[in-house]
């Protein structure tokens, strides 16, 4: 069977995150650039390939001064390390269940990840266009990856938490 080509479909699809601000409450965030290349030998997308990277200056907390301070060097380093990228080592299937690992690259870090996945299968648009969807929920610690900034609060613990939930949502076009 021939390798068949996926892309991104942007309208359809957030690369979201999520992060504890004071230790009670979170604040979201996405990325709004980002691109990927996916290629599948079967329908149940068992083994694709995936490599994925998002733009560091596209974060959008729905706050300047905080993306701002997400791009510096505090964090994310922008100007040295511009892309957060992955690229898949498998993607394997179990019962309904799909596990995804592969290394993820951080502010010129590398780490091997495992990401629990759903696939939702193949669907027609109503313009005849393959679709395939993707969700993949997880949690990282943004420590590992060197994204070390914090500060001490006055009544105990600190501002920004070490857990990073990771939320993506992609709805896949067939090329």
């Amino acid at each position: 069977m021939a390798a068949t080509k996926w892309a991104i479909d942007p309208t359809h699809s957030e690369i979201g995150f999520k992060v504890k601000h004071m230790m009670f409450t979170n604040v979201s965030g996405k990325f709004g650039t980002y691109d990927a290349s996916i290629t599948t030998e079967d329908d149940n997308f068992e083994n694709a390939g995936i490599e994925f990277s998002a733009d560091i200056n596209s974060i959008n907390t729905n706050n300047t001064d905080r993306d701002n301070h997400l791009k510096s060097g505090d964090f994310f380093d922008a100007e040295n390390h511009p892309k957060l990228t992955f690229k898949a080592t498998s993607f394997t299937k179990d019962g309904d269940d799909y596990e995804l690992t592969g290394d993820l690259t951080l502010r010129g870090i590398t780490k091997s990840v495992k990401f629990p996945a759903e696939f939702s299968g193949l669907m027609k648009d109503p313009w005849g266009n393959t679709k395939a969807g993707l969700n993949i929920s997880s949690k990282i610690n943004r420590k590992d990856w060197g994204l070390n900034w914090n500060s001490a609060l006055e009544t105990g613990g600190v501002l920004v938490g070490e857990e990073v939930k990771l939320n993506i949502e992609l709805q896949l076009i067939k090329l």
